[in-house]
């Protein structure tokens, strides 16, 4: 049985890499682009979600180590 913070974790990253699949599909779309500045903030969202992805993942080698 996964403990809380592993079950947290979890969940974060999967709510995580949905909100960049939504928001990339929507760049592909063109669906919500009202123009070139608005584009860049969502590509900017998708490179900060990754980011956090990324962290994450550092924090669980950080954490392994000890």
């Amino acid at each position: 049985m996964l403990n809380y913070n592993t079950q947290f974790e979890n969940e974060l990253k999967k709510l995580i890499q949905e909100e960049i699949s939504r928001i990339s599909d929507n760049l592909s779309n063109g669906l919500s682009i009202v123009d070139y500045p608005d584009y860049k903030h969502q590509v900017g969202k998708i490179l900060g979600l990754r980011s956090v992805l990324e962290l994450c993942a550092e924090v669980q080698t950080i954490l392994a180590k000890k």
